[in-house]
């Protein structure tokens, strides 16, 4: 069994997990409308990623034990009306889950879960490379979004993303 307060900061990822999948959905969904059909699909590849996330922690939850809880999803809140700042949202957005985890792999340290900090070690080293290409992304759009050849160029790289699930074993 797992330490309670451990338990209730994973139990809550879970749903934070899921809000993240129906934020990045609501990006890809601007994007979309806009026309940048590259950006849409790389944000819904995102949410597909943060959907696979948040079955990670039910089922590392469920593995140990505990009873899983699930909260109501909240609704998107922002104005999604510019591409360079929907962006900066996105690196906002993966600032804030570092954190989370980052309370989490605190308060299973505090009590020698040592398990759940090896479990968590992956999500860790994921948010760092979540934050580095929202940041790529913020600077390529800076550099190139005004001129409609370059911006052209960088939705055809989005465009190419693919999605792959992760491969973390519990």
């Amino acid at each position: 069994m797992l330490d309670k307060k451990v338990a209730e900061l994973l139990n809550d990822q879970i749903n934070k997990e899921f809000y993240s999948a129906y934020l990045y959905l609501d990006f890809s969904v601007y994007y979309d409308e806009i026309g940048l059909d590259g950006f849409a699909n790389w944000y819904k590849i995102q949410a597909q990623e943060e959907r696979d996330h948040a079955m990670l922690f039910l089922q590392y939850m469920q593995n140990n034990g505990e009873k899983v809880t699930l909260g109501a999803i909240d609704k998107p809140n922002k104005d999604l009306n510019d591409k360079l700042q929907v962006l900066k949202y996105g690196l906002e957005h993966e600032r804030l889950v570092t954190s989370l985890i980052h309370n989490i792999y605190e308060a299973a340290h505090s009590v020698k879960d040592f398990r759940t900090m090896q479990f968590l070690d992956w999500f860790v080293k994921e948010q760092g490379e979540e934050e580095k290409n929202a940041e790529d992304m913020i600077k390529k759009m800076e550099l190139f979004g005004d001129d409609a050849k370059s911006l052209y160029m960088l939705n055809s790289e989005m465009a190419g993303r693919a999605y792959s699930a992760p491969s973390l074993t519990l």
